[in-house]
């Protein structure tokens, strides 16, 4: 089955496509572009020319994937309502996986920390033990974070390297396609029921309507 995922929980706007089958994945693509400003103009086109440079159309699809953040209000949006658009529109399941956990997985064996850059100078984070999460997800000042890991991966972790004090894998930087794909395989070969996709945003939106009852000038 034809699989598109999509995260746009962090700076980078990524969508890929891969074959799940009924004993593993095969022709992952990953489009990936990093710009925190523009994940509503790059991600349609990304997909288009990920499908194009495929062979493939929308039609063939049988299944979305798509990463819940944590992350910042409007970019994490982005990536979820086109997920929950298309599979609407094409008649197929969608499923939600945490974005970290991709991170965490694709990092490999051992304790490793996951950070994302959060803004407001804190960060995302949870903890994995050979992939498998066992603290978090969390937001907080990177001061405060619970350090129980040997090495870190994500942009939040290369960001704030002084103060976790861990070696970092600069090349896991930000949530791999296959390992998004990876997490919701099951899912897809069980061909589960749609699935609300629920953002994680783990603290309110920057931007939120005032309560409070302004006087009207006369």
């Amino acid at each position: 089955m034809l699989v598109l995922a999509l995260d746009t929980s962090t700076p980078a706007v990524i969508a890929a496509l891969a074959e799940v089958t009924d004993d593993g994945m095969r022709g992952v693509a990953e489009r990936r572009t990093v710009d925190p400003r523009a994940h509503g103009e790059l991600l349609a086109p990304q997909i288009a020319t990920l499908l194009a440079d495929a062979g493939a159309t929308p039609r063939q699809l049988g299944a979305i994937v798509a990463g819940l953040g944590p992350g910042p209000f409007t970019g994490l949006r982005v990536g979820l309502v086109t997920a929950a658009g298309m599979a609407q529109a094409l008649a197929i399941p969608a499923y939600g996986v945490c974005s970290l956990d991709a991170l965490g997985r694709a990092a490999g064996p051992g304790r490793v920390l996951v950070a994302t850059d959060a803004r407001r100078r804190e960060v995302y984070t949870a903890t994995y033990t050979d992939g498998v999460r066992t603290r978090g997800p969390d937001v907080s000042r990177p001061a405060d974070v619970v350090v129980d890991a040997d090495r870190a991966v994500g942009e939040g972790a290369l960001q704030y390297s002084e103060v976790f004090g861990l070696p970092i894998d600069d090349r896991l930087l930000y949530p791999p396609g296959e390992a998004l794909i990876a997490l919701a395989a099951d899912r897809v070969r069980a061909r589960a029921p749609q699935e609300p996709l629920t953002p994680l945003y783990l603290r309110r939106p920057d931007a939120v309507a005032s309560s409070a009852r302004k006087p009207v000038l006369r």
